[in-house]
């Protein structure tokens, strides 16, 4: 091919939080790019959960890119002490970007492969030369095949919520039931899901700041419609530390919402079963029965609400050589440092370039899909990320390699907190963050 694929913009797939400042890099670098999105809009997972508010304030989720971009068209950020929803930060932040970054995102394109022009998986010849070959798909079901230079996928993992099943597969029965099961935390101010959950019983499978968000909505519903009741099911056992830092907590609107996590459980709202490994969903007439592996069934219930994580998408990239973590599905590299076993998101280093580059030369999995399988993200460290990538394709190796992000070192991490808690807390004093069991987007 005689392509000088110096010439071709970097494709960014997604126009989520990392997406759109990665674009905002490229650009600041002077290197043309193209975001790829398969939704409607900006920001089009960050909408699905609009009614969940974020632990982080504005100041941490702002990249400084994008606001150098926004600036010249008046825009301001909001007040930096307030905690965005899904919906503030989709439409205050996410949805202007794209707009000032113009024909330079693609909405209604969704990417079904990734490879090098003219050569599949197998073939060495002259391999780093070639440029990608990105083949798109629209929703009239045409396609086309776009070039780049190189490519940073920030498609996030919010279109493959991890399955019910305790064995990391579907359970049996999950894909037949799944008109009764849902996974992600359900909008009880929407009148059709409120109708879907009154007077229920409903399953919450998860053990995370999604689960507890779940629970106290669900908690806050019984109250008005009787006849609600959740069962909590746990994989694990309940600890000291099982409902967060509770008062102690340095987030403090995430240890008000595992406190009332705990209080849905201990005013009768909710019931706790722990070390429950789901293996099938069975009918009993018009309800449903969650059995375990160790035969154990519990109470029929109306309706399943599954919390129980993300995993990315790699069907795309498969003619692609990644060098990926065995068990996190995360860059190599990366993958020691975001190890759930050993870190939370107040601990993992920050990192760029060198953590999440793959054999295949010039592609780059940032953000949420960075992290593979491991539960808890930050905006801030995405952000860093592709600040990083940008110095590196523009040829400033001093810069890509030069950390420009200090993390507090604060034990702290979660998910999104209720959308009806407070939107100013100044007593946080450290980075908030929130887990791929409730966004997908970083936070």
């Amino acid at each position: 091919m005689s392509t000088d694929r110096h010439q071709l913009p970097v494709i960014v797939i997604g126009a989520g939080p990392i997406g759109l400042a990665a674009a905002a890099h490229l650009l600041d670098r002077g290197i043309e790019p193209l975001v790829l999105e398969a939704g409607p809009s900006a920001g089009h997972a960050v909408r699905e959960w609009s009614h969940v508010r974020l632990f982080s304030p504005w100041s941490e989720v702002v990249d400084p890119a994008a606001e150098k971009l926004l600036a010249p068209t008046g825009w301001v950020r909001p007040e930096g002490t307030a905690y965005p929803s899904g919906g503030d930060w989709a439409a205050r932040y996410l949805q202007p970007l794209a707009e000032v970054l113009g024909d330079k995102v693609r909405f209604n394109s969704r990417v079904t492969g990734v490879t090098r022009a003219g050569r599949d998986r197998i073939v060495d010849a002259d391999r780093e030369q070639q440029p990608f070959a990105v083949h798109v798909t629209h929703p009239d079901g045409s396609e086309e095949r776009l070039l780049a230079r190189a490519v940073i996928d920030a498609s996030g993992t919010w279109s493959t919520p991890s399955p019910l099943g305790g064995n990391g597969l579907p359970a049996l029965g999950e894909r037949a039931a799944a008109a009764r099961i849902s996974y992600q935390v359900p909008d009880l101010k929407d009148p059709a899901v409120r109708a879907r959950y009154a007077g229920k019983r409903t399953a919450v499978i998860g053990s995370g700041a999604s689960a507890f968000t779940a629970l106290a909505y669900l908690a806050e519903l019984a109250k008005d419609a009787p006849g609600t009741h959740t069962t909590w099911v746990l994989r694990r056992g309940i600890s000291g530390s099982t409902f967060g830092g509770g008062e102690a907590d340095q987030l403090p609107a995430r240890g008000a919402l595992g406190l009332r996590a705990k209080a849905a459980v201990d005013e009768g709202y909710a019931d706790a079963v722990t070390g429950f490994h789901t293996t099938e969903v069975a009918r009993e007439g018009d309800q449903l029965v969650l059995i375990a592996e160790d035969d154990r069934r519990l109470a029929p219930v109306d309706e399943i609400i599954v919390l129980t994580g993300f995993r990315p998408d790699l069907t795309f990239l498969d003619e692609l050589r990644l060098a990926l973590d065995a068990r996190l599905q995360a860059p190599v590299e990366l993958a020691p440092l975001i190890d759930p076993n050993v870190h939370s998101c107040g601990t993992v280093y920050p990192h760029g370039v060198n953590e999440l580059s793959h054999s295949e030369q010039d592609i780059y999995l940032v953000g949420m899909k960075s992290y593979g399988r491991a539960p808890t993200f930050l905006a801030m460290t995405g952000y860093e990320q592709v600040r990083s990538i940008a110095a590196a394709l523009a040829g400033d190796r001093e810069a890509a390699e030069r950390v420009e992000l200090t993390l507090p070192d604060t034990g702290v991490c979660g998910g999104a907190g209720l959308f009806d808690e407070p939107t100013t807390q100044p007593e946080a004093d450290s980075a908030g963050c929130c887990s791929t069991n409730t966004t997908g987007g970083g936070c």
